[in-house]
């Protein structure tokens, strides 16, 4: 058995070195070709614990040449059986919960509890990868007197995904599990900020019996991303990552031929109308913008008041107030992000906003580490960049507006498409505003609305480019191409156009 960092041995938050990443490419782990290596840092304590090759398109080449190579043996493998390594991988993850979710929370820098609720729910992927063999059977039709149609969804052949920092070990296993359970060969390319969830995905995966080659990980930065997008044999390719990129990503991979599907940056809102109740908004609220520390695409980053409802906002800023960085939420990703998310609470104040809660001089206990605490802005324009550009930390703006129209009318001017909410407790206006908001995943009443499998996930306008969803069985749909298969086996006495 190939192993490189192993079970993670941390039980707590305090400091711990790993060995460095490696690729891992057809069942073997090997440096880059540069030689060179990039620091991972734990944005906790702002120290480096372990380090990841910086891979060149000759790499991103070996894995997909280890992919097609195994792809051969790996497409005639019945889809239940590809489907049984998954089963085992899951009850390895499991028994491995905890460790997982420390690993997590090292590179990444959440709190334990919220590595852990992401450890859960890519658990849930793997289960619904499990699951697609009872889906996948195409129908059949007797189509004409004695002509049947069939539908077989066929494999790619090798594809490859991009993740980001965020979510190290969730995000790969949105793509992962229908990819391979339906018949193709992966390479990932996982963020170099949080290589080492994926590298101990790579040691689960060799001892749940997946054979050598049909997953690979290819670490490195925008040389690995561009070879990936560039190169022939990779047929279909996944990105989540912010707006920009997202849109680079796809016209390069479309330009080259592929399949892509690319999720996007968010500025989700959240519209609260007088009839709300108080303390499930506020509560709800709040975990949805300082979750994570606000680094996930589907925090709550505008919340949209409707006339009176200080008395909410009020209970929102209470609680927010009370958070602790390092115990309620994590770090922030780097000092660069920190000093970025800072750099828009200053803006906003200077544009006339008043600052509820102010988070820029909270810390967690760990010295060196890159640290923000909650912070609440009320009355900002709705034309400033607070209001209209993602910030991507544990920053909540308030912009007030007079009617549910205007509310509407403002989600809508956004150019992003991700998430948006509405907290009422009026059916006719939870109805009304689910039928006009421009967002892809919309909720009632809920702060974080994450489809749970078998529904995707997958935003609107500037937060996707590309068709479909990139969870549940939009998933297994992109990473396949349908079949239609008509046959005829005797002759008839009747004769149609299909005779």
């Amino acid at each position: 058995m190939s192993e490189i960092l192993g079970k993670f041995q941390a039980d707590s938050y305090a400091f711990l070195a790993v060995a460095p990443a490696q690729n891992w490419i057809g069942g073997e782990w090997r440096e880059a070709s540069t030689g060179e290596r990039a620091e991972v840092i734990n944005p906790r304590y702002g120290r480096a614990m372990s380090s990841t090759p910086m891979s060149a398109a000759a790499d991103v080449d070996a894995a997909v040449s280890a992919a097609a190579a195994a792809w051969v043996e790996w497409r005639a493998w019945p889809m239940r059986e590809r489907a049984h390594v998954f089963y085992r991988l899951r009850d390895l993850m499991n028994a491995e919960r905890e460790s997982l979710a420390w690993l997590v929370s090292h590179e990444n820098g959440k709190v334990y509890a919220q590595a852990l609720a992401e450890v859960d729910k890519a658990i849930e992927c793997v289960e619904f990868g499990c699951s697609l063999p009872n889906m996948a059977g195409g129908p059949q039709l007797e189509v004409s007197r004695g002509v049947h149609c069939q539908l077989v969804h066929e494999p790619l052949g090798v594809v490859a995904g991009v993740t980001p920092f965020n979510f190290p070990l969730m995000v790969p296993l949105w793509m992962i599990p229908q990819a391979i359970v339906s018949g193709n060969c992966f390479v990932l390319k996982a963020s170099e900020r949080v290589p080492l969830s994926t590298i101990r995905l790579a040691e689960l995966f060799e001892q749940a019996g997946l054979p050598k080659g049909v997953f690979n990980l290819v670490h490195g930065g925008k040389a690995s991303v561009e070879a990936l997008c560039d190169h022939p044999q990779i047929r279909a390719l996944a990105f989540v990552g912010s707006t920009p990129v997202a849109k680079l990503v796809y016209g390069r991979a479309a330009a080259a031929g592929k399949a892509a599907l690319c999720l996007g940056g968010a500025k989700n809102h959240l519209i609260v109308v007088p009839d709300a109740d108080l303390e499930l908004t506020a509560e709800n609220v709040v975990a949805s913008f300082t979750g994570c520390s606000g680094q996930r695409c589907m925090a709550a980053a505008n919340l949209v008041a409707v006339g009176d409802v200080d008395d909410i906002i009020a209970a929102i800023a209470e609680r927010a107030a009370k958070l602790v960085p390092g115990s309620d939420h994590g770090a922030i990703t780097s000092a660069a992000a920190a000093e970025r998310i800072r750099g828009y609470i200053d803006a906003a104040e200077q544009s006339g906003a008043k600052v509820l809660v102010d988070g820029r001089q909270k810390r967690g206990e760990e010295a060196g580490g890159y640290w923000l605490g909650a912070t609440v802005l009320d009355g900002v324009p709705a034309d400033s960049p607070a209001a209209r550009e993602e910030i991507f930390g544990p920053v909540l703006s308030i912009i007030r507006v007079p009617t549910l129209e205007a509310a509407i009318a403002f989600e809508n001017a956004s150019p992003y498409g991700n998430a948006s909410s509405i907290y009422t407790t009026s059916g006719h206006i939870a109805r009304e505003v689910m039928g006009r908001v421009e967002a892809g995943m919309c909720g009632v009443n809920i702060g974080v609305p994450v489809p749970r499998e078998p529904f995707g996930f997958g935003g609107w306008n500037d937060s996707k480019f590309g068709h479909g969803d990139i969870t549940g069985w939009d998933g297994f749909r992109f990473w396949t191409r349908p079949r239609k298969i008509t046959t005829k086996w005797a002759l008839q006495k009747d004769w149609t156009w299909m005779s």
